[in-house]
Order: C-alpha cells, then structure tokens, then sequence
C-alpha cells in the first residue's frame, strides 16, 4: 500500500490494513505494534514532518518506503506479473505531502466504499506511474489513475487532486491537455478515455474550477469536479448509474 501510494499516514495505514480488527482500541494498538516493528526492519520509513495536530503517535506519523521494503518488493512480482515500481520519496515538503496524502485519502476511501458496497478497485496508480503517452512525444500527468468494476461495468478515471495553490488559469491549462488529448483521438489505459475527476480542497475551489472550466458538449462527457471529500462517493455513483 505504501509503495502504490508513495507516502501514507498511520491512521490511512490503519483503515485499509487493520479493518477487519473493529473498531476500538485494539486496532489502534495493533497497528502502531505493527507499523512500530517495519520501522525497526527499516521495511517503513517515518517521515520528519507530521501531518494534524491533536494526534500523537504512529496515527500522526507518515511513512514511507524504506531500504529493506524497497529490496522486498523488488524481488517480487504484482499478480499481474508487472515488476514492482519501487518508490521511496525521501521527505516531501509540506505543500507536497499535504497533496500526496490527500491522494492516498482517496484511495483509502474507495477501499473502504468498495468495501461496503460490493464493488472492486481493479487498479490504483498514483503518479508517476499513472503517467500516460499523450500521442505528441509528451505525458498526460494526472495524480491518479483509477479503474473501478462492478459486475459487467468498468470506469476509468484520471485524478486531478487540487490544493488551492495553483491559480485558475493554470488548472484551466492542465484541463485543456485532456480536452486536447481527447479532441486527438487519443485513448488511454483500457482503450478508452478517462474521465477527469478533479477532487478540489473545498466546496468554493471545487465551485471556482467549475466555472473556468473548458466548455462544450465534449468537455462536459469528460470533467467532473467535486469536493475532496465526495470524491468517493462521486465515483460510486457514476458506476452505479
């Protein structure tokens, strides 16, 4: 989990590792004995900078791959028979690691809501490993790329993760490649064209991109822009339509 998301804090780790524990106590302290021991193997790495502010504790730590993970996933192969991507980022600066972790936020939430609802996360790919061809010698570069299925249905999905620290036009410019990408006849994983889901910090950034985005009947099949927080639930609904 860690390696496919590059960094994720210890409550994330808690979500999707250590679910079927309850909840309660015992899950915080199995996971903190569990992530506690990586450490020491050097398998997790604790970042220097800490992410919230009333918890203490590996629930607040946030981890990445370190060197004997890094020897363990490359001697392996994912069940498809890729080769393990291994990633190990050092310590991000804090407006990255905010955006890295709201990345790693999304894919937690759809573990957890596929969970529950019955649907499968066939594939979750945080940059760059989600980086595309986009027919001109360049890369599309989304944050994410996501495939969800449920019975005989399949959704793709490029994430646009927003922070607020862009100005409007350049997100505009970054939504303009897709439209571009799309207007070429270009296709992406699946032999399809994604949707674009841009996932913005707050309900008046999510609001604010929606007005400056690119317009017409193509632009509208492909973007989607929702509060952070209804990420999730946003994908769940298109699949289920």
């Amino acid at each position: 989990m860690v390696n496919r998301l590059r960094i994720a804090s210890g409550e994330q780790i808690q979500r999707v590792c250590f679910a079927d524990l309850g909840e309660g106590r015992s899950r915080v302290v199995s996971r903190s004995r569990v992530v506690a021991r990586l450490v020491s193997w050097r398998v997790l790495m604790p970042l220097e900078r800490r992410i919230g502010g009333a918890e203490r504790g590996s629930s607040a730590g946030v981890y990445a791959l370190d060197t004997a993970g890094a020897r363990l996933l490359a001697r392996s192969q994912l069940a498809d028979g890729e080769r393990v991507r291994v990633r190990r980022p050092g310590t991000p600066v804090e407006r990255t690691m905010r955006h890295m972790l709201a990345v790693s936020e999304l894919y937690v939430r759809l573990v957890e809501t596929a969970r529950r609802d019955g649907f499968g996360l066939r594939e979750f790919k945080s940059e760059p490993g989600c980086y595309w061809p986009n027919g001109v010698g360049g890369l599309v570069k989304p944050d994410a790329y996501v495939r969800l299925v449920r019975d005989q249905v399949e959704d793709h999905w490029w994430i646009e993760h927003d922070e607020a620290t862009e100005s409007l036009p350049t997100v505009r410019r970054k939504l303009e490649a897709y439209l571009s990408f799309w207007n070429r006849g270009q296709l992406g994983p699946g032999g399809v064209m994604p949707r674009v889901l841009v996932s913005a910090v707050t309900a008046a950034r999510a609001k604010a991109i929606n007005a400056t985005l690119p317009r017409g009947p193509e632009a509208e099949k492909i973007f989607a822009v929702v509060e952070s927080q209804r990420a999730a639930e946003h994908m769940e609904e298109i699949l289920l339509e």
